[in-house]
């Protein structure tokens, strides 16, 4: 009888850097790795170890300077010493070619940036053709000013004419070179390809946009993670995958959503990120164009996480580059129920913080700063969801109304409907 012999998967280690800098203060420097070892874990790796160091801005040989590089490379040695391997060291902000083959040569292990570890993630999540195809061609604009690295072990190792080694010597064009002309050359073919090929799935897009009929369109919009596929679960009874990780949604889910006797479109988007690459939001501009075609805009906010606000601002960046900052819009604040404060003591005297503020102070901040445009609930509790309900209702039937005036009487509820409509001749 054989013996079957089941090997332990090993997880991936990391081990995260990040800069202290005169715009990016201790906190903010913190709060920035505990997103990058959030989107680390979704990605499968466990996070060993972090690195900060305080510093005017990155170097732009080694992002970290000698010393704390140093440092990196005796824990990763110590580690290995211990038989505890690490198996990469990402780094919070997006790193040149340069900055990529110098860390690389001293730490002898594999290098990611913020950007390369969210491609990976998008890789990991991309179901449709589309969204494979936008994940791709982000990819190759990522990869393509940064072949040169891949290559430097076959720089000038050809034998050209002449014994000069002088820069300038045609004659020493080697193979790293050329195969780095090679590789550019293919890249640049593959993604003319695939940008002909978005361009043909968005006129099929645009197509099917086009044949939903006399319908007014909602997107869930916001930061990723904040709970916009459950809302979309909740409205649309319908099993649109959701989980607590970074882009669980990466292709956009439209759905018919019918509140009271008045349907209407929900499509679910992509979350936002703080650092997103402009290259990134260029190649999922046909996913993106849900948002920008949409009549209203749901901004899902997680009020449970400590640093929301920049999360608003995050989004209503992106928003306002997509074009969209004018559209009609509601601030949906989720997760009321993971919301958490700590009062102040009698003989504290020192000014509130955000940690200090209820929800209830909060609620009032809010409401009194956006009026009906605002609301608070919690969709995996259910909690304030038939209010949020009959506030979409108004504000679909309101925008329908201004679209479709002359179909408006199909979607009044019996009580309004007292005349009975005449029919064209």
């Amino acid at each position: 009888m054989k013996e079957f012999i089941i090997s332990e998967v090993k997880t991936e280690t990391a081990v995260l850097v990040g800069l202290i800098t005169k715009d990016q203060d201790e906190a903010k420097t913190k709060e920035y790795l505990d997103e990058l070892e959030f989107l680390a874990d979704t990605a499968g790796a466990v996070t060993v170890k972090r690195f900060t160091q305080r510093v005017g801005g990155p170097s732009a040989v080694t992002y970290v300077g000698k010393g704390k590089l140093e440092e990196i490379r005796d824990f990763i040695k110590a580690e290995e010493d211990a038989e505890r391997e690490v198996g990469m060291v990402i780094f919070d902000d997006e790193l040149s070619a340069k900055q990529i083959r110098n860390i690389e040569s001293v730490l002898q292990v594999k290098i990611l940036d913020r950007t390369s570890l969210i491609l990976d993630i998008f890789a990991m999540r991309a179901q449709t053709a589309n969204a494979k195809t936008q994940v791709e061609l982000a990819q190759y604009r990522y990869m393509l000013p940064r072949l040169q690295r891949l290559w430097t072990h076959l720089e000038r190792q050809g034998g050209g004419s002449g014994s000069g080694g002088g820069k300038g010597s045609v004659g020493l064009r080697g193979p790293g070179e050329t195969q780095l002309e090679m590789d550019r050359r293919i890249i640049l073919q593959r993604m003319t390809l695939l940008k002909q090929r978005l361009v043909e799935i968005d006129k099929q897009k645009t197509t099917q946009r086009k044949n939903r009929g006399r319908l007014i369109r909602v997107a869930l919009v916001g930061y990723t993670n904040v709970g916009k596929s459950t809302i979309m679960n909740l409205l649309a009874k319908s099993e649109v995958f959701a989980e607590n990780k970074l882009f669980a949604t990466l292709d956009t889910t439209v759905r018919k959503v019918v509140v009271e006797n008045l349907p209407f479109l929900l499509a679910d988007t992509v979350g936002f990120i703080r650092k997103l690459p402009t290259d990134l939001v260029d190649s999922f501009k046909s996913t993106l164009d849900e948002t920008r075609e949409a009549d209203l805009l749901l901004h899902v906010v997680d009020i449970s996480h400590p640093d929301f606000e920049e999360q608003i601002q995050v989004v209503e960046k992106t928003l306002g580059e997509l074009g969209c900052s004018e559209k009609p819009m509601m601030i949906v604040f989720n997760k009321i129920d993971a919301y958490h404060w700590t009062e102040k003591e009698p003989d504290d005297l020192t000014p509130p913080t955000k940690e200090n503020i209820t929800l209830d102070d909060l609620k009032r901040t809010w409401m009194a700063k956006l009026n009906d445009d605002c609301l608070f609930i919690s969709a995996r509790e259910k909690t304030n969801i038939e209010e949020f309900r009959n506030t979409l209702y108004k504000k679909v039937r309101e925008l329908h109304v201004q679209k479709y005036p002359y179909n408006d009487f199909l979607y009044t509820t019996p009580e309004e409907n007292t005349e009975t409509p005449t029919s064209e001749e």
